[in-house]
Order: C-alpha cells, then sequence, then structure tokens
C-alpha cells in the first residue's frame, strides 16, 4: 500500500515553490516528461553489392524504434563513412579500392542519440580496376516488367556489353536509384510498391570504372489493387512428408524457389505457427528444386503444420508458401 508522506513544509511554500519551478524550468510539478533511453531495434535485411571498383550499394530495411527512427550510421568496418537520414534505407559507399573486400554494418538512431546495435556483417569484394577506362557500356535492351500481385514487380533485361565488363545494374524507378544487382545478373524483383499504383522503371549498367551506360528504354506497369497476398514472392510446389531414421523423425520439405532473378540463399521455417529456424544455403543455391530436412522428434503420432518464405535479394522476406500439415510415423 503507497503512504501519504508527512509534509514539514507548509502548503503555501509548496505551491509557491512548484509555481516557481514552472516559470524557470518547464517542468510540471510532479515530473515532465520520460526521457527516452530505448534504443531502436538493430536494421535488418542488410545487402552489400559492388558497384564498381570504388563503390558498394548498401541497402537495408527500416528499423523501429519506440518514437521514432531520425538516421542511420553505415560503418565501413568499425569506421562510420556515411550517415542517412531515416526516411532512407540505402546508400552508395565511396573511395573504395579495386580488388579490395571490405566489412560492413548499419545501426538505427532516434532522436534522442540512441543508437542500435550493429545489423549482421556482410562483406563484398570491389572487381579489379580497369586502366584508363572511359568506355561506358552499351545501354541495357529489351527491359520488361511484370507486377508481382500488389506490392512487387518482376524486371528482366537484355545483357549490355562493354570494353572490360559491367560490374552492376542500377535499376531506377523513375529519376531515383532504388537497387543494384551484379554485373552477371538480368532480372530483379523490386519489392517495397504500392497497390494499385503506376510506376516507371529503367536500368542503367555501370562498369568497374565507374562509367554508366544510356538508360534503358522505360518500361510502365501497375501493381494489382488490393490487400497484397504474398504471393508472388513466395515459393511454389511446396510439399511436406516425414520419415523416420534410427529411432527419430525428420520433416522433408521440397519446393520451387520464387523467380526473384538470382538465386535465394535463405529462407525462414515456421513450425507450429513459429519461427523455427533460419535455413541458408551454402555455396550455389537451388533455382529450380530445393529440398531440406530437418529433425522433430522421436515420438509418433504428432501433428504438425509448416511452411517457409524466402529472403529476397533486397533484403526483405516475401511471401509464406501454403502452410502444409504433416503427421510423424
Amino acid at each position: 500500500m503507497r503512504r501519504t508522506p508527512h509534509l514539514s513544509t507548509p502548503l503555501t511554500l509548496l505551491t509557491a515553490t512548484a509555481a516557481t519551478a514552472l516559470a524557470l524550468g518547464g517542468c510540471a510539478w510532479g515530473g515532465g516528461d520520460a526521457e527516452d533511453t530505448s534504443p531502436p531495434a538493430a536494421p535488418r535485411g542488410l545487402t552489400v553489392q559492388a558497384g564498381s571498383a570504388t563503390t558498394a550499394h548498401v541497402m537495408w530495411n527500416q528499423a523501429t524504434d519506440n518514437t521514432e527512427v531520425t538516421g542511420y550510421e553505415v560503418y565501413r568496418g568499425g569506421k562510420k563513412v556515411k550517415e542517412v537520414p531515416g526516411r532512407e534505407s540505402m546508400v552508395d559507399v565511396v573511395g573504395l579500392r579495386p580488388s579490395t573486400t571490405y566489412t560492413f554494418t548499419v545501426r538505427a538512431r532516434d532522436a534522442a542519440g540512441n543508437v542500435s546495435e550493429d545489423s549482421r556483417k556482410l562483406t563484398v569484394t570491389t572487381p579489379a580496376a580497369a586502366a584508363a577506362d572511359r568506355e561506358p557500356p552499351s545501354r541495357p535492351g529489351r527491359l520488361t516488367g511484370e507486377a508481382e500481385g500488389s506490392r512487387a514487380a518482376m524486371l528482366s533485361w537484355e545483357k549490355a556489353s562493354d570494353d572490360k565488363a559491367v560490374a552492376s545494374y542500377e535499376i531506377y524507378q523513375g529519376g531515383s536509384k532504388i537497387h543494384s544487382v551484379g554485373g552477371s545478373q538480368t532480372a530483379t524483383l523490386v519489392t517495397g510498391l504500392r497497390p494499385g499504383t503506376r510506376y516507371t522503371f529503367t536500368v542503367k549498367a555501370r562498369d568497374a570504372a565507374d562509367n554508366f551506360s544510356p538508360a534503358s528504354r522505360a518500361v510502365r506497369l501497375t501493381t494489382a489493387q488490393g490487400k497484397e497476398s504474398g504471393r508472388g514472392t513466395a515459393p511454389t510446389g511446396f510439399r511436406a512428408d516425414t520419415h523416420r531414421a534410427d529411432g527419430a523423425h525428420y520433416i522433408d520439405l521440397t519446393w520451387t524457389p520464387p523467380r526473384t532473378g538470382g538465386a535465394v540463399a535463405e529462407y525462414q521455417i515456421e513450425l507450429d505457427g513459429r519461427t523455427a529456424t533460419s535455413l541458408v544455403f551454402g555455396g550455389t543455391a537451388p533455382r529450380d528444386k530445393a529440398e531440406h530436412s530437418f529433425y522433430i522428434g522421436k515420438k509418433a503420432g504428432e501433428r504438425h503444420t509448416v511452411r517457409i518464405r524466402p529472403k529476397l535479394g533486397d533484403g526483405t522476406w516475401g511471401g509464406y508458401s501454403p502452410e502444409r500439415t504433416v503427421t510423424t510415423p
């Protein structure tokens, strides 16, 4: 039970003291607004792509905070190299050395100066420099686009040529750069779009010497109306089964990876309504058919539900596959 303290000072004096405090400090009697000491969550979905021999394109998902994220700090190794406003989630880091491996992390910052923990670390190796290269790549050809539901679009183009090599392709929405992919990739999935909205996209090729091609011809498309089902970015043909080996039970999964323009190397597995684990394919990730088997326990007759979703090339999570139900034999 809360007790009322004994007042040794007259009430009139307390009232006067409170009024003085309000006039001088602007603080309410009994305390003002609580100080914000909670840092934002660490940024997730970090991706890094070498744009040329001296640049890297760093992207991440917007972080969350109890008030508002006002900025991001981009680190190369342990050194802060860029500060980005809170409304943005990508940046080009310049001034790198050719044929060099770099490690990048990102932190979020709020208005009170609280800074998040580091995002996951990612490394990237810049390509070799091309001596005295002033010749830009040719324009990427035959850009096509197709809406994938209400919040994503699949873009593909014919590869550009260069007297040395194309290091990357830069994707533009209107006049703003929104993504970057490697020079060997000629398609990509663009996410984060709005339902029922018309978009215009172009692509430019970039070589190791930072020469840019002219923009491709523009492609225009309109995303679907209504709420996003996520099916456009979800794995297809998802199946689940079980088998028993050495007294233990396993769940066996097979699926077709979604079209993203590149290989999908990471998936999140949800078991019985909860995130169970992340699956990361080492080496070359499967493009046409993927398989995975994991231990579930030793009891027979147990019923489980399972579904998966992919991590897309821009660091965001794709849609979930349909949920499947299995029973251990």
